[in-house]
C-alpha cells in the first residue's frame, strides 16, 4: 500500500497541475472505480462538470480536492477551498494512479476515469485515474468542519475535512500536528510502540515501511510498551519519522511496485536508501560502522513483518 510520502508526492503534483482549473468533462470508463459514489455515474459527472478545483488536500493517506461551483477567479487566499461543501475524494488503494496527460496521449491499459480541464498552455489537460487491481476509486464526498477548528489537512487552510477522513488523527507532516497531544495519547494507549504508530486514530499516515525505518533510527524495539517511553524518546522518534518521510519525499517516495508512480508516471527511489525494511539477513549499517557484524532480523507482526536489528533495538 502507498504510504504518506507516496500520497504527498501525488498531492504536490496535482496541486501544480489542477488547482484553480475548471472541469469541462468527465468520462467514467469503468463504473466499479466510482462505486463509493453511491448516487451513480450521472450524478458523479454532474457534480464535477463545471466545478473548479479549489485546493488539493491531504491528511495521512487520504486525498481530496474541494470543488467550487462559482464563476469567479480563484483568489490568492489562505483557504483556497473555502466556500466549498463537497470535494472529489481519491482512494489510491493498492494500485491506483492519478496521471496528468495530454488528450492526444494513448489511453492507459487500466484507465478507469478521465477528467478533462479547460486548456492551459503550461499544463496537461486530462487527469486520468488508472487502477489495475480496482481497490481504489473516486467519489464526491461532503466536507465537514474539523473538530478542533484548525485546517483539515496539508494543502489548504480551510477548517474543513472530507467526511471519510474526519475520524483519523493528524499526520506528523501536518503543521497543526500537536506533539504534546500525541505524547499524552500514547501514554494512555498502553500498547506496543509499533502498534501505536500504525493506529490511525493516534497518528495518521505511518505505514509498515516508515515505522520500521523510524524505529531503527531511534534504536527502539517495535514492542516497547508505550507507557514506558520517556518524553525525550517520543520526541526523537517523531523527529526520525519526519526525517525518514522527508527524505522519501525528496526522491519521489518508495517504490517496490511499478504501479506506484507520481502524476507524471515516474517511480520513487527511496527503497535504495532503506536502512532496515526488507533487509533480512543483511548487515545492520550502524553496527557495521561500529565494527560489528549484526544481521537484520524479520519477525512476524500483525499478519505482516517487522524488520529490526537485534543489537541496536534490544527489547527491554
Amino acid at each position: 500500500m502507498p504510504e504518506l510520502p507516496e500520497v504527498e508526492v501525488v498531492r504536490r503534483g496535482l496541486q501544480k497541475w489542477v488547482q484553480g482549473r475548471t472541469v469541462t468533462g468527465v468520462e467514467v470508463v469503468d463504473p466499479r472505480s466510482i462505486r463509493r459514489h453511491t448516487h451513480g455515474t450521472e450524478d458523479f459527472r454532474s457534480q464535477l462538470t463545471g466545478a473548479r478545483i479549489g485546493a488539493v488536500v491531504r491528511r495521512g493517506k487520504f486525498l481530496w480536492l474541494p470543488l467550487l461551483h462559482d464563476s469567479g477567479e480563484l483568489q490568492d487566499s489562505e483557504a483556497a477551498g473555502a466556500g466549498s461543501d463537497v470535494a472529489l475524494m481519491a482512494h489510491l488503494g493498492m494500485s491506483g494512479q492519478l496521471l496528468m496527460q495530454d488528450p492526444d496521449q494513448p489511453d492507459e491499459k487500466h484507465l478507469k476515469v478521465r477528467i478533462a480541464f479547460e486548456p492551459r498552455a503550461d499544463a496537461p489537460d486530462e487527469l486520468r485515474f488508472v487502477d489495475q487491481r480496482i481497490f481504489g476509486g473516486l467519489s464526491v464526498t461532503s466536507l465537514v468542519p474539523t473538530s478542533d477548528g484548525l485546517p483539515g489537512g496539508l494543502g489548504d487552510q480551510a477548517p474543513l475535512i472530507a467526511a471519510e477522513a474526519a475520524h483519523i488523527a493528524r499526520d506528523p507532516l501536518d503543521p497543526s500536528f500537536s506533539v504534546e497531544a500525541f505524547m499524552a495519547a500514547l501514554k494512555r494507549r498502553r500498547t506496543g510502540l509499533k502498534r501505536a504508530l500504525l493506529d490511525q486514530s493516534l497518528i495518521s499516515g505511518i505505514g509498515n515501511i516508515y515505522a520500521d525505518e523510524a524505529l531503527w533510527a531511534s534504536k527502539l524495539h517495535y514492542a516497547r510498551p508505550t507507557e514506558k517511553l520517556r518524553p525525550a524518546e517520543v520526541a526523537e522518534l517523531l523527529q526520525n519519522v519526519r526525517a525518514v518521510m522527508t527524505a522519501s519525499l525528496e526522491v519521489g517516495g518508495t517504490t517496490f511496485d511499478s504501479l506506484y508512480v507520481n502524476v507524471n508516471g515516474a517511480s520513487g527511489y527511496f527503497e535504495r536508501s532503506l536502512n532496515v525494511y526488507g533487509r533480512e539477513g543483511q548487515p545492520c549499517y550502524r553496527c557495521q560502522d561500529n565494527g560489528l557484524l549484526t544481521l537484520i532480523r524479520r519477525e512476524p507482526f500483525m499478519n505482516r513483518s517487522s524488520y529490526l536489528c537485534p543489537v541496536c533495538q534490544r527489547k527491554r
